[in-house]
Parts: C-alpha cells; structure tokens; sequence
C-alpha cells in the first residue's frame, strides 16, 4: 500500500509528515510560512460543508486551505 498521497486526499483524523511541495512562487511561499515544510507533521480536521475547503492542525494552529492549495503538497501517512 503507498501510504504517499497528496493532502487533499488525506482522511479526517489522520496524521502524515509532509514529504515535498511541487507548488511553485507565491503559493509555495505561502504554504511554507504556514509551517508545511518537510518533515512537518500535518493532521487533517475537519472539511467545511462542501468538502473545501479543509481544515489541517499544523504545529498547533488549525488552519483552512482549499484542495487546489494542497494538491501538490505530497504528504506521507502515519499509522
């Protein structure tokens, strides 16, 4: 099983260590000063009504992204 998914996909309650961000410019920026760096421990916690956007505990803060920010934010399940 590839536990290697994008965050978007991760499960409610599930934690993951984030593995790389292929977003580029500003949006990479953004994610970074958000704390999604390698390594960080991501865990997703609740999704809004219509699914996005979702949102992640990272480093203790609770913090709303939408898919299209996390698509490209490939995060690695811990059991």
């Amino acid at each position: 099983m590839d536990k290697k998914v994008p965050l978007h996909l991760l499960p409610v309650g599930q934690k993951a260590k984030v593995i790389v961000l292929l977003n580029k410019g500003l949006s990479r920026r953004r994610l970074l000063d958000l704390g999604l760096i390698k390594d960080s421990l991501v865990k997703t916690e609740r999704l809004s009504p219509s699914g996005n956007p979702i949102a992640y505990n990272i480093k203790g803060s609770v913090i709303a992204l939408r898919k299209e920010e996390t698509k490209n934010v490939l995060v690695e399940i811990i059991s």
